[in-house]
């Protein structure tokens, strides 16, 4: 089963391409990057991601990925995350 990352090229200030390549390189996911993904002005407030069309964020860049991470980890064991 591939999951769908999807990510703002204006959240990328945050760090979020670096959690966008790590995601590319380690786990088998799909990840997109949009110019925008009509979250008006969400992307200049924090990191976020949409993980499968649900809406994940965190304060940074590291901590989102650690939520993407475990999004993908509850998907991978079967359930959804809670």
């Amino acid at each position: 089963m591939s999951i769908t990352i999807e990510f703002c090229t204006s959240n990328s200030y945050f760090g979020t391409d670096k959690v966008l390549q790590t995601l590319e390189g380690k786990y088998d996911c799909q990840v997109i990057e949009y110019g925008c993904l009509t979250s008006c002005g969400q992307c200049y407030l924090m990191p976020f991601a949409y993980v499968d069309g649900d809406w994940v964020e965190a304060p940074t860049a590291e901590e989102l990925l650690e939520v993407v991470i475990r999004k993908l980890e509850s998907f991978r064991d079967g359930g959804e995350e809670s």
